[in-house]
């Protein structure tokens, strides 16, 4: 056994940020997130949540995602996002589409701050052609 399966807090917890266009489908969104995954050595058992903007409280995909993964999904509204935005990922035609100037990014750091502290992205976020992934990292709070 690894030392990652004798101390699960051992191994990297991360939590994924996604944003779609309307009617993505759930296997895009898989894609797009295990790419992203893979570019930092990690894997879907690594992640400890999906968040979206609650604009996509209805997306199909997003709630198939969660569901296939067995992850809780959270939305958070345009204000709740406001302290993680970043003029870096801001866009004009997010904006006008959600409410919030950007959504994959700000949208892992909220859950990440939610579930742990010192939240932080890791690397830049990926895109497919429906879809934004970006990931956070945290660590976990003393029990």
């Amino acid at each position: 056994m690894t030392a990652s399966h004798l101390d699960p807090t051992a191994a990297p917890k991360v939590v994924a940020g996604m944003g779609c266009r309307r009617g993505c489908a759930q296997d895009e969104l898989l894609a797009l997130l295990t790419h992203s995954l893979a570019q930092h050595d990690l894997t879907v058992d690594n992640l400890a949540g999906l968040a979206s903007i609650a604009h996509k409280r209805d997306e199909p995909g997003l709630h198939e995602l969660a569901t296939r993964l067995k992850l809780e999904l959270r939305f958070f509204s345009p204000n709740d996002l406001t302290p993680y935005q970043s003029a870096d990922t801001a866009s004009l035609l997010t904006r006008a589409a959600t409410g919030s100037p950007a959504v994959a990014e700000p949208c892992a750091l909220a859950l990440a701050t939610r579930l742990g502290g010192s939240a932080q992205l890791l690397g830049m976020k990926n895109r497919s052609d429906s879809a934004t992934c970006a990931l956070a990292t945290f660590d976990r709070e003393p029990a």
